[in-house]
């Protein structure tokens, strides 16, 4: 016998468990996972900070991927307090076994004047190029307007800033730099594949470009060049939010590393050798900084460069990619990113080794003195096995 909205409304009240806003919020504090279980377009309008959405047509198909764990507390809500009376039936004939509607749903949540945001909306653009972020709670529309509004400085656009700044740009960041004073040379082509065989004896940084805003015409290229210095080092970092050192030179390095501990933007770094590749994150004072790990350049027949020793091409592809990896981790505040942490790529038999990295307190970029003027502290560093080049 078929029922009655009413009637419906009335069991589904007898059924389930409702709680307030002021309770559902207590619950919150004490790990209850939050479900919105309106459309999208009423997302667009405000939502309860630290909810997913699943709308309620959507939810026996998604909730699994957001609340695996069936005896999980959850806390489903709508507009109102109805849809969500109904979602919460659904839940439990699944096995979720502590499911609670909140009652009023998110205009009594608002109206009692509780913390709530509106959202970034995307174009329809935006949704399409970035779809399958935004299918990813570590990511999801809020993480890709982060990298839409993030700033990353490569220094070179070469063997490993061709690859990272490709995905860089793929995946949404804004603004990339690129810092490079060099011209592209046919030797190149084998693994910088930022340029093109018909780009021969163009500035590095204007096809480096030309290349970017083919993949994605939204991002903006700020090219620089010039050679990084001393004298110029703080006026290329300066309003960056992550930097990576795709260089090779020692001197290069401990320029850039001094200026970005001054400035406190972390670097990721990497360094090719041959077969190998070393990665890390230098994270001003919270892990060490290049000094901590080469307080004194290597011998220059210890450490020769590419063109001396050569190198398979695809290794600094590899290791740009995993630059540009950190890179997007540390721009969204997920994962663990490698600071503190030397990772060792040997791609003759296809292993990774991690070293532990810790700071040097007689470092003079970020040691016990540099630490006391920055309110910081310090640890002992341990030097790392392989040599970059």
């Amino acid at each position: 016998m078929s029922k009655t909205f009413a009637e419906l409304m009335r069991d589904a009240r007898a059924s389930v468990r409702q709680i307030s806003p002021g309770e559902a919020e207590i619950a919150r504090e004490h790990g209850a996972r939050f479900v919105d279980v309106r459309e999208a377009n009423e997302w667009d309008e405000g939502y309860i900070p630290g909810s997913a959405l699943i709308a309620k047509s959507y939810l026996e198909q998604q909730i699994e991927g957001q609340v695996a764990d069936r005896s999980a507390p959850v806390i489903l809500y709508c507009a109102s307090g109805v849809r969500s009376l109904f979602a919460a039936q659904t839940l439990a004939g699944m096995g979720y076994a502590d499911v609670a509607s909140m009652s009023g749903g998110f205009q009594q949540w608002k109206s009692e004047g509780r913390e709530w945001r509106k959202p970034v909306v995307l174009t329809q653009a935006q949704k399409q190029r970035y779809s399958r972020h935004l299918l990813m709670p570590e990511v999801g529309a809020e993480g890709q307007a982060k990298l839409i509004d993030s700033k990353v400085l490569l220094i070179g656009a070469g063997g490993l800033g061709a690859p990272a700044m490709l995905y860089l740009a793929a995946a949404g960041v804004g603004t990339i730099g690129i810092v490079d004073f060099d011209i592209v040379d046919i030797s190149n082509l084998q693994r910088q594949v930022v340029h093109t065989n018909d780009r021969v004896g163009q500035k590095k940084v204007e096809s480096a470009s030309a290349t970017i805003h083919a993949l994605n015409p939204e991002t903006v290229v700020i090219p620089h060049d010039e050679m990084l210095t001393d004298s110029n080092v703080d006026r290329l970092i300066d309003g960056y939010d992550v930097i990576l050192d795709g260089t090779d030179t020692f001197e290069t390095r401990y320029t850039l590393n001094d200026a970005a501990v001054r400035a406190r933007i972390p670097v990721v770094h990497a360094s090719v050798f041959r077969f190998e590749g070393q990665l890390t994150v230098f994270k001003p004072y919270e892990g060490p900084c290049y000094r901590c790990l080469y307080p004194t350049p290597p011998p220059p027949e210890l450490a020769p460069g590419c063109s001396v020793a050569g190198v398979l091409g695809v290794v600094p592809g590899t290791m740009g990619i995993l630059q540009a990896t950190e890179a997007l981790k540390l721009l969204l505040g997920i994962g663990e990113p490698l600071v503190g942490r030397l990772l060792i790529y040997d791609a003759l038999d296809s292993t990774f080794q991690e070293l532990k990295l810790r700071r040097d307190p007689a470092c003079p970029a970020c040691g016990e003195r540099a630490v006391a003027a920055a309110g910081a502290a310090g640890h002992h560093a341990q030097q790392p096995i392989g040599v970059p080049a």
